[in-house]
């Protein structure tokens, strides 16, 4: 019976994925809730049922008092099938309606609502661009994935278990009395008209005070996370104090958010207790007064005080139900801040599949400056013929990095265009752009997963045995076999930790190392590759290094000039423009930049010092 409820809705299923999600808070939760329309107007029906049930209890309880007024001995004989047949209905008819609510409720929506909204949620956080990531808090983006799930789940929990209860419950409230006596719906109106003052009262502030409380959470979180990232740093550099000034800032702004929320709630509760107040002297004293004019029977004095009982039981539940399911939407409109936002990379309508026949990689007038006024790169046009390795050289923040970033386009330039074999690859899929390139870079921060997970990455088609041949490639059997985790998992199995931290730097490059190698893409890309193995190593890895470019077309960024010196050509970039390119001799015997960097190394590395003038 379970299995069939909680499978009702897939929450897992196919849709259209949308590079501009709704904006508007109804509309974004409407689009989410798609694949339970049905289910959710069958719930809805049940919990006006439910109500409808508890009202009609209320209202036999008052025809039972009359009848009771009546010749004891003659009860059963005039109305003993009505009382047997009001039995059936409380024990089988009532528990199985409101037993189809609850599994609706608790075993279709709760649980497949929120994780539909998670995993869409997931996916379009993921195709984001790396920029939209660099802009904000890897924590506080996670938070957000976390927090707004269960709370629009909730908000939608509320709306069926209270909201459409609460209305039904007191539409019926409203008509029994009028049948008892028509005088009776005053008071309960008039105290309808003042709760929901107080409610319009409560819900305008709520919102808004939930969201604020929201978004604090959410920097608290952020700012925690970024600290644990970086734990070696804050331990190296002994700052222990100044991180905890750094999250009590954001702590204490979530404490007083909070505590605003909190007022709120107070003060809500304080105008409750005075309206139920009234409630009861109004409605339940004016039935004992039409009762002691004749106007009114004992049994409508009876159903006036179990109705006005009930109702001011359920008014705090309603209050406290329709409070949270506004903060619980403020929580989501919280998180829409990070959900919601529209791609910032999308891929072009018109976007095809890369085709990689030869490799050749062409720059047109390429500039990026990531928005600012300057940086990053200016009108670079250059040609990279296929098969050609090319090493890239400059100072920090001549350009090398972003070069590599738009090539795989992490951003789009924002003037003139890169072709490979002559497809713009702003008009490319960008999934299939990065199938045709591997990389590795300087940090190669692996996944917290085992270290067979990571080698495939790149590959997930890979075999066993040419997974194993690519770490023996890259000088990773050395020590892979020896590798075991907390939980004893050994070699391949064995977890390497947050970003590969339970391994040396070395042990993480050879790793990544491993992973290009047997993606084996046509166009490699090396940052660095070799900065963090020792010099044993970084030879034999040379050697890998130099064996995996043949064939394809190689763009290799280095400080160490002695590791590119071998390049069929050297590009040197300065201020984010080509300052001059050709072989290493050529370079050296131009007497230019190249050869002033070169002049100005110690231990094999660029000197960021160099004068400005050295040109």
């Amino acid at each position: 019976m379970f299995r069939f409820f909680e499978n009702l809705v897939d929450p897992y299923c196919p849709y259209p994925e949308k590079d501009t999600p709704p904006q508007t808070l109804w509309r974004f939760m409407l689009d989410y809730a798609q694949p339970f329309r049905r289910v959710f107007w069958v719930t809805g029906f049940l919990s006006v049922l439910v109500a409808a049930v508890e009202i009609a209890l209320i209202w036999v309880m008052g025809w039972i008092v009359d009848a009771l007024q009546g010749d004891p001995a003659q009860f059963w004989a005039d109305h003993g099938w009505q009382m047997i047949g009001l039995v059936v209905f409380i024990l089988v008819l009532r528990p199985a309606i409101q037993g189809l609510d609850v599994l609706l409720l608790n075993n279709t929506i709760l649980p497949n609502f929120g994780t539909l909204i998670r995993w869409r949620a997931h996916a379009h956080v993921l195709r984001q661009s790396v920029g939209w990531f660099e802009n904000d808090f890897a924590g506080r983006i996670a938070n957000r994935i976390m927090q707004t799930p269960p709370a629009a789940g909730e908000a939608v929990f509320q709306v069926f278990d209270a909201i459409t209860f609460s209305i039904a419950y007191v539409v019926g409230a409203v008509v029994i009395l009028g049948q008892a006596d028509a005088r009776l719906m005053l008071p309960l109106i008039a105290w309808l008209v003042a709760y929901a003052a107080l409610m319009r009262w409560a819900i305008k502030r709520v919102q808004p005070a939930s969201e604020a409380a929201s978004d604090a959470r959410s920097a608290v979180t952020g700012r925690v996370v970024d600290s644990y990232t970086n734990i070696h740093s804050v331990k190296m550099f002994d700052q222990h104090g100044r991180e905890l000034d750094f999250a009590r800032e954001a702590i204490e702004d979530a404490r007083t958010t909070f505590q605003a929320e909190m007022r709120l709630y107070t003060k809500m509760d304080f105008g409750l207790v005075f309206l139920n107040g009234l409630l009861i002297v109004g409605v339940v004293g004016w039935a004992i007064w039409l009762w002691m004019q004749g106007q009114a029977s004992v049994g409508a004095v009876a159903a006036a005080t179990a109705l006005t009982l009930r109702l001011n039981a359920m008014t705090g539940w309603i209050m406290w139900a329709l409070t949270t399911f506004f903060r619980q939407l403020g929580v989501v409109a919280e998180g829409m801040q990070t959900i919601a936002q529209p791609i910032t990379l999308p891929d072009a309508p018109d976007a095809v599949p890369l085709r990689v026949t030869r490799g050749e990689i062409v720059m047109e007038g390429v500039r990026h400056s990531y928005g600012r006024a300057g940086g990053g790169l200016e009108q670079v046009d250059l040609r990279i013929a296929p098969g050609e390795k090319v090493g890239l050289v400059g100072r920090s923040g001549a350009g090398k990095s972003t070069l590599m970033k738009l090539l795989l386009r992490f951003y789009a330039a924002e003037g003139g265009r890169i072709l490979i074999d002559g497809q713009d690859i702003a008009h490319v899929t960008q999934a299939s752009l990065r199938a045709h390139i591997g990389m590795v870079q300087q940090d190669s921060a692996l996944l917290h997963r085992s270290v067979r997970e990571n080698l495939l990455y790149g590959r997930p088609d890979a075999t066993e045995d040419q997974m194993r041949r690519a770490a023996a490639q890259a000088q990773a059997l050395e020590f892979i076999p020896d590798l075991q985790d907390g939980k004893g998992r050994r070699g391949f199995d064995a977890q390497v930790g947050e970003r590969g931290v339970k391994l040396s730097g070395g042990q993480r490059q050879r790793i990544a190392l491993a992973r290009v190698i047997l993606k084996d893409a046509p166009i490699l890309l090396l940052d660095e590759a070799t900065s963090a193995l020792d010099s044993e190593i970084e030879a034999a890895v040379q050697d890998t290094l130099y064996g995996m470019m043949a064939g394809k077309t190689v763009i290799a960024i280095a400080h160490r000039l002695s590791t590119i010196a071998h390049m069929d050509r050297i590009v040197v970039l300065d201020r984010g423009r080509i300052a001059e390119e050709g072989s290493h001799a050529d370079l050296l015997a131009a007497g230019g930049l190249y050869a002033a960097l070169w002049a100005r190394q110690s231990g094999g590395f660029l000197g960021d010092d160099l004068e400005e003038g050295a040109a």
